[in-house]
């Protein structure tokens, strides 16, 4: 049963009593509650009552319970999996989230997998070193079985051909060319706004400013568990040496930025090329550096293709909050 105002009872016998906890809750609120949970032993072919009761606090617009039941769990679970992958030739661990765990409408109250996920992880992993992790997760999420794994693959939330796909990549009959769209941190704390979310009295303050993501762990030289735009493939690819159209540009200028992208490896592939730039000395406070642009390429085994960018004036601009305009000052521009 979800946190709130509630009852439940069996037969007259009360098994969990929300009911001394009338508060105003939100639907972001409910869904995202914590649950109470209770065993129950029932003969087969046995019939009970089961009672609900709940109610709604005045000066709250919804009124709003959940109750549910699991099946049992068999006691070693865990251990007939880790017996089953240590028979096998590679073992596939898909853990990750359910609609009851992560939605758009609550937030996670930590970055672990709910209930048992990470020691099914570790003990298959202990029983067979060819373990493969599959993750339907939708935001980063600790990993503390990461060393003890052959693979991750992230594959989010694909759909309903999601079966197939993550076949598709496990077998290498694709070449998985994603990167990573945020920053998984190693730990919650290390998150730019640990310290002001879920914030006091109502409020929250986005006191990160700037540095969001990548360019906070940049500049507090926070080392991540897998960086922003992180993503490895079945091939390898090789950069040449950047190429800039010119040293120096005035401010209706455009400048082209070329790189030299080899496949490296026997298999073809995708790679997506990140162009950063790091304003070597502002005025204001900058982040190290900032993407401001990037492009996807197809290239076959030993394959060669020129990859061109472009960096205009709003590439090297900031924003002056004094001046309520954009500003791009004269100066030294490094191109990463």
């Amino acid at each position: 049963v979800s946190e709130g105002p509630g009852r439940f009872s069996i037969d007259g016998r009360v098994l969990i009593d929300k009911w001394s906890q009338p508060k105003a809750m939100g639907v972001g609120d409910f869904l995202g509650a914590p649950e109470t949970q209770e065993t129950l032993t029932l003969e087969a072919g046995g019939t009970y009552l089961l009672t609900l009761e709940y109610a709604k606090p005045e000066e709250s617009p919804l009124a709003m319970v959940r109750l549910g039941c699991l099946p049992p769990q068999p006691a070693d679970a865990i251990e007939r999996a880790s017996t089953l992958a240590a028979a096998s030739d590679v073992a596939i661990v898909c853990v990750g989230f359910g609609g009851d765990w992560q939605s758009e409408g609550f937030d996670r109250p930590n970055m672990d997998l709910p209930g048992k996920q990470d020691a099914l992880v570790e003990q298959v992993a202990a029983a067979n070193p060819r373990t493969i992790v599959v993750l339907n997760t939708g935001s980063p999420i600790t990993m503390p079985w990461l060393s003890s794994v052959a693979a991750v693959v992230q594959a989010w939330y694909p759909g309903q051909e999601c079966g197939n796909a993550i076949v598709d990549v496990l077998f290498g009959d694709a070449n998985p060319s994603g990167k990573l769209p945020q920053t998984f941190p190693v730990r919650l704390e290390d998150n730019p706004a640990y310290l002001n979310f879920p914030g006091e009295n109502g409020k929250v303050y986005y006191g990160e400013g700037l540095f969001v993501g990548y360019r906070y762990y940049d500049k507090k030289k926070i080392a991540p568990l897998f960086p922003f735009g992180f993503g490895l493939s079945y091939t390898t690819f090789d950069y040449g040496p950047l190429s800039l159209s010119a040293q120096e540009i005035s401010p209706d200028d455009t400048l082209e930025v070329s790189v030299e992208i080899t496949n490296t490896g026997q298999r073809a592939g995708k790679e997506v090329v990140q162009l950063y730039v790091r304003d070597q000395q502002a005025r204001l406070q900058r982040p190290e550096k900032e993407l401001r642009a990037f492009a996807k390429v197809q290239l076959e085994p030993g394959e060669r293709k020129m990859v061109t960018l472009s960096i205009a004036r709003d590439a090297l601009a900031y924003y002056d909050d004094l001046a309520h305009e954009w500003v791009a000052e004269a100066g030294e521009f490094e191109v990463l």
